[in-house]
């Protein structure tokens, strides 16, 4: 699955989003050919590499007209702006989105100011300059194939901001209010860093992981924000590619791992009591020296198995053993292929394991018991044994 990973440690503002997507390889006129589908008009995009604390970025700026004086206090209010998305013959998918992102924008506005969603409004060259960076953005990571976002943390800023409502504290009201529940934190830097175009984007587009999922990177792009502040890299970055973690990690085979200290048992019971839950079904069974209370030393005893023989093993080691409890969890294993084989050797014919590597090495080891029957029969060292059927199988 195509996945990106929004990286926020310097916020996300819409006009980041649209310079980290350029950067990372989305032809503008691409955007802008979608944007065309909009009616919407007065405007144009802009886009320039520049530095933020020495980190190369593309910044994308709109350009609104400047209205003329008799409609400067214009508005749009939320069935304008349905009104424009659904007039749009953008692919439906994105238009459902942009729907879901600017409901949750005017609610937001709503609840801030205590007016029904549906009353609320945005100036006319806010709204244009929202649309655009809110459409390019789904414009770009549809062009991308993108099939899941997830974001990080949001680092808000601090301070404050002079908007239409004038002098509001860092993070706007409704910043605030459309990043309930993702995670946020502010680093001291004194500026506005995440918008309340970016903070929807977040919301409505992206699943917040805080920690960047598994995934295999194939690229990357940096969005500069407005500001170049001193010391820190203001950019907004977009890491492009697989994810691995879900697609492989559910098929990855499951284990019970059994587990219990025993420092009270006669250690010749160990041989018996591993044989016991070998022919019981034990996938392996480990012994472990460790030092317990009072500085006794003692045993870990350590099973691997099916979760279908769990109760089984688990009945052994308890009539077996001297423990009076246990305990165990599940864990994922990874396991080569293999298959079993007998090949001719100076020896004879010998049963050997061969594993196979994901990139093709083989990985070749003769049983032991052979190597065992071998050593007996020739009057031959085991070690020197094994060591010329590991050769020689690596080699047939």
């Amino acid at each position: 699955m195509k996945i990106a990973y929004l990286d926020c440690p310097a916020g996300i503002s819409g006009d980041m989003c649209l310079g980290a997507l350029v950067d990372a390889g989305v032809p503008l006129k691409e955007i802008e050919r979608g944007l065309r589908t909009l009616p919407i008009k007065g405007y144009k995009l802009q886009a320039r590499k520049v530095k933020r604390s020495s980190i190369a970025a593309t910044k994308v700026d709109v350009i609104v007209q400047k209205l003329k004086v008799k409609s400067q206090n214009e508005t749009r209010r939320w069935k304008d702006i349905e009104k424009i998305i659904r007039a749009s013959s953008l692919p439906a998918g994105i238009k459902h989105k942009g729907l879901k992102i600017f409901r949750a924008l005017f609610d937001a506005e709503g609840k801030v100011h205590g007016t029904p969603y549906h009353r609320t409004h945005l100036h006319e060259l806010g709204a244009v300059d929202c649309i655009v960076d809110v459409f390019g953005t789904l414009i770009g990571l549809d062009f991308l194939g993108v099939d899941k976002i997830y974001s990080s943390a949001v680092n808000l800023g601090s301070g404050f901001v002079v908007t239409e409502h004038g002098r509001l504290p860092v993070p706007a009201p409704a910043t605030a209010e459309l990043l309930k529940g993702i995670p946020v934190y502010t680093s001291g830097i004194p500026f506005e860093l995440t918008t309340p175009t970016g903070a929807v984007i977040v919301r409505e587009v992206a699943d917040c992981c805080v920690n960047m999922p598994l995934m295999k990177t194939e690229r990357i792009g940096y969005g500069a924000g407005q500001k170049d502040i001193e010391g820190f890299p203001n950019v907004l970055r977009i890491f492009l590619g697989e994810e691995i973690s879900r697609q492989k990690s559910a098929q990855l085979p499951k284990v019970t791992v059994i587990e219990t200290n025993i420092d009270d048992m006669n250690p010749q019971l160990y041989e018996y009591v591993m044989g016991r839950l070998f022919d019981s079904g034990a996938l392996d069974v480990s012994l472990t020296q460790v030092i317990m209370k009072k500085g006794r030393p003692g045993i870990l005893l350590t099973v691997l198995c099916d979760e279908e023989k769990r109760a089984d093993i688990m009945d052994i080691v308890l009539r077996e053993t001297t423990t009076i409890g246990l305990r165990f969890y599940e864990a994922s294993r990874i396991v080569l292929d293999r298959e079993g084989k007998e090949r001719k050797t100076e020896f004879g014919k010998v049963r050997v394991k061969v594993a196979r590597m994901h990139d093709g090495t083989v990985k070749v080891c003769p049983e032991y018991e052979d190597c065992k029957r071998i050593s007996q029969k020739y009057r031959m060292p085991l070690v020197e044994v094994m060591r010329r059927l590991n050769t020689a199988g690596g080699n047939s």
